[in-house]
Parts: structure tokens; C-alpha cells; sequence
């Protein structure tokens, strides 16, 4: 029987999109649990808590999920538009471009018979002379990761760390919870930061205490926030 991966290993497996998975899974438990702590600290009832969360939880997590696929979609378009352009270049002005390629290379400390030898190598394929002028001379790499999977992981870590928040609400809609419902939710949020916050040590190569302390203390400050501005709020307008 073959045994169950690591996490490590499958991380490593799914690492092309978990900066996504990370920061929309972070966006979505900050956001989604200073919604709640605003309501709480407005006296709402826990309804509107739970109408109010789930419209922030699908609808600025669709709204995220667009962003971060547009401007996939941009990089990707942009990247073309230039590549093209290399091709034209390459093309129409080869020695021109044959001069900007020995440049690139004599700065990077070949000189004399090595250098040519490698000015000749590069230009003679005209994809790898093309692929060479987007990266040494613009500094730009290929977008290989779907846009339309960059958009969907987003949107998915959104919902499914941004609901934490709203567990403990939606449960005790059905079945009354005897506990106190705010601390609870504090607590199961804190285990969520926790859980992200480790993740994103891991896409950023950081401590994962730091990552860890620095997530909760965002959702705290954000929480926090929102919880006054509720509280200040519901004092004013309703005395």
C-alpha cells in the first residue's frame, strides 16, 4: 500500500499556484472576520452577520478571483506584444540584434573567439535568439500558469479559509451553540491565520513562526478595527 505523501512533498507538487492559494486564503479570512467583528461590535443579530459575511465571501472573492486572472491574463498578453516585437527585430535588423546580444554577453565577462562562438550559438535559432532578448535584455519570463487557474485557486482559498469566520454562525443558526459565539470564532480564526500564515513561510522561504505571527496580527489589527468602527458606530446611530 502506497503511503500518503508528506505535506511537504505535496506542497512541493501543487507550488505553482499556492502564492494564490496563500494570499486569497488570507484576504479571505481577514476580510470575511472583520465583517463579522464589525457586526458584533454594531450588536447585529447573527442573521445579518451571516447575510453580511457570505455577501463579502462570494462577492469580493469573485471580485479578487477577477483581478488576480486579469492581471494573469495581462502579464501573459504583454509578454506576446514584446516577443513579437523581438521577432520583427530579429527579422528586419539582425545585426543590430546579433551587436545587442554580444553586448549582453561581454558584460557578463565573455571576450574574444568565446564570445563570438556564443553570439553564434544564441542566433541561430531564432526562438532561442528570441527567448534570449526577453530575458537578458527585457527581463521577461513567460507567464506558464493558466490565468483562468490563477483566478479559480484564488477564489477557491477565499471561500474556503473566509467561511471559517461564518462556521460557528451558520451552525448555531440550525443547532443553538451554548458557548459564546464571538470568542469561539476568534479562536477558530486564529487556527486559520495559524494554518495560512504557515503556508505563506513556506511560498516566501521565511520563518514560519514569522509568518505565523504576522498573519495574526493582521486579521487581529483588522478585526480590531472593524470591531471599534461597529461598536462607535452603533453608539451614534442608535444611542
Amino acid at each position: 500500500m502506497e503511503a500518503a505523501p508528506s505535506a511537504p512533498n505535496f506542497l512541493q507538487r501543487h507550488q505553482d499556484y499556492l502564492g494564490e492559494f496563500v494570499y486569497g486564503g488570507i484576504d479571505g479570512s481577514v476580510t470575511t472576520f472583520a465583517v463579522v467583528a464589525g457586526s458584533v461590535g454594531a450588536g447585529l443579530d447573527s442573521s445579518v452577520i451571516l447575510i453580511l459575511g457570505f455577501a463579502n465571501l462570494l462577492a469580493d472573492g469573485f471580485s479578487m478571483s477577477v483581478g488576480a486572472y486579469l492581471s494573469a491574463k495581462s502579464e501573459s498578453h504583454n509578454y506576446e506584444k514584446h516577443k513579437k516585437a523581438e521577432y520583427w527585430e530579429i527579422e528586419h535588423k539582425p545585426e543590430e540584434e546579433r551587436e545587442e546580444v554580444r553586448e549582453i554577453y561581454r558584460q557578463k565577462g565573455f571576450d574574444g573567439p568565446l564570445l563570438e562562438q556564443v553570439v553564434d550559438i544564441l542566433t541561430a535559432d531564432k526562438d532561442r535568439w528570441a527567448d534570449v532578448m526577453m530575458k537578458e535584455e527585457l527581463f521577461m519570463m513567460e507567464q506558464r500558469r493558466s490565468p483562468l487557474a490563477i483566478g479559480a485557486v484564488t477564489y477557491v482559498a477565499f471561500i474556503l479559509v473566509g467561511f471559517i469566520p461564518l462556521a460557528l454562525y451558520l451552525y448555531d443558526y440550525f443547532i443553538p451553540f451554548s458557548g459564546d459565539l464571538f470568542w469561539t470564532t476568534c479562536a477558530l480564526t486564529c487556527l486559520g491565520f495559524a494554518t495560512v500564515g504557515g503556508l505563506k513561510s513556506y511560498v516566501t522561504e521565511t520563518s514560519i513562526w514569522k509568518g505565523v505571527l504576522e498573519t495574526l496580527a493582521l486579521g487581529a489589527l483588522a478585526a480590531g478595527v472593524a470591531y471599534l468602527v461597529g461598536d462607535v458606530l452603533e453608539r451614534i446611530i442608535v444611542g
